[in-house]
């Protein structure tokens, strides 16, 4: 396996459309690395580059220290697996998966080897005589995974694989490329829109928006620590609650009025931990926001009211979407919580796990 490292990488397409900006970043030797964003934010142009089917219009892009910019795609050691299975419909499995080796014109025995060593790994062993028509949606996404082990690139490159599937093939197929992963100990850079894929698969997760890189790190650093307004709402689900307004100190008590009508009160003798009279977005997560009573371990805390719209029952837990002046907020419940929707909910926010945010700049505030 091989680091691969971008250096200062920029694309620009005809018509001066700049898909990505100056894009610095490092995965190391057997990682796998998430690169995640909305669409058209850039990132599977930037696989598409390391992948060697798009130029670069300006940086370095290096696999396993030698830089690849005008080497050919078939060059480069790597292999990708896409959206589409692309499976020949004429061939079994078996065929499917050596195909790549036959035209490397690669020993017969090495062939069996490596196709069936991938099909254990993969759980396709009692499948390859089978063609493609006759298999489901996950098992022909695994045939595509194994057409890429069997060749031991030094890289693999995933764009959006799991897409085409349904909700309970996706969770399966996940769970196994992270366990392909562990077994193979290979360098992996893995591109969805999905943020619940990048929170359960990456080592890192790299955010991208309009083509540049906003923030790199572990699932738990970039969910609890964003830093950016963007990346706070992008990451997590439900996203973050954000209310924009204003802390004032009044008659001794800390009060945000926001702009759409919200008011959140600290709770006595509670300061909210910026400056007053200066205007910011206030972000919390679901998890952090109480309804009902003040939970006894809540020590700093601030409260908001309003109306409970909307309850999600997802069986261990309740979301509850409460709306405050013009803005919904959204909590996280026990299931045991029990309220019909038109009721007035108190809402207790933990203060020690809120965040503040330029309303400008969308750069934290400190």
């Amino acid at each position: 396996m091989a680091e691969v490292e971008l250096r200062q990488v920029d694309k620009t397409f005809p018509g001066g459309v700049r898909a990505v900006r100056d894009v610095t970043l490092t995965i190391a030797d057997r990682e796998l690395v998430v690169l995640v964003g909305p669409s058209g934010c850039g990132k599977s142009t930037l696989l598409r580059m390391i992948a060697g089917l798009e130029t670069v219009t300006a940086g370095e892009i290096r696999i396993g220290g030698r830089v690849v910019n005008d080497v050919e795609p078939r060059h480069r050691d790597i292999a990708m697996v896409f959206q589409s299975y692309a499976l020949y419909p004429h061939l079994n499995v078996f065929d499917n998966m050596a195909l790549g080796l036959k035209l490397r014109k690669t020993a017969r025995p090495e062939i069996e080897t490596r196709v069936r060593e991938a099909a254990r790994i993969l759980g396709l062993e009692d499948l390859l005589e089978r063609r493609p028509r006759q298999l489901s949606g996950g098992q022909r996404q695994r045939v595509a995974l194994g057409r890429t082990i069997v060749r031991q690139p030094q890289v693999f490159l995933f764009d959006e694989p799991l897409s085409n599937l349904d909700a309970k093939k996706r969770v399966e197929t996940r769970a196994e490329i992270a366990d392909l992963h562990r077994r193979l100990r290979a360098t992996i850079l893995y591109v969805t829109h999905d943020q619940t894929e990048a929170m359960t698969l990456g080592n890192r997760i790299v955010i991208m928006q309009d083509g540049a890189v906003r923030q790199v790190g572990t699932p738990l650093e970039v969910y609890r620590q964003p830093r950016s307004r963007f990346v706070a709402e992008f990451i997590g689900s439900p996203s973050m609650n954000l209310i924009r307004g204003r802390w004032i100190h009044e008659d001794g008590a800390w009060r945000l009025h926001g702009r759409d009508g919200e008011v959140v009160e600290a709770a006595p003798g509670v300061a909210p931990g910026v400056a007053a009279d200066r205007d910011l977005d206030l972000g919390v997560r679901s998890e952090h926001l109480h309804p009902g009573e003040r939970p006894p371990s809540l020590q700093r805390a601030a409260w908001c009211e309003g109306t409970l719209r909307f309850v999600e029952l997802l069986g261990s837990e309740t979301m509850l979407h409460v709306t405050v002046g013009k803005t919904t907020l959204v909590a996280r419940a026990s299931f045991e919580f029990m309220a019909a929707v038109g009721t007035r909910l108190r809402l207790w926010i933990d203060l020690n796990h809120t965040h503040a945010f330029d309303p400008v700049t969308g750069k934290p505030l400190v």
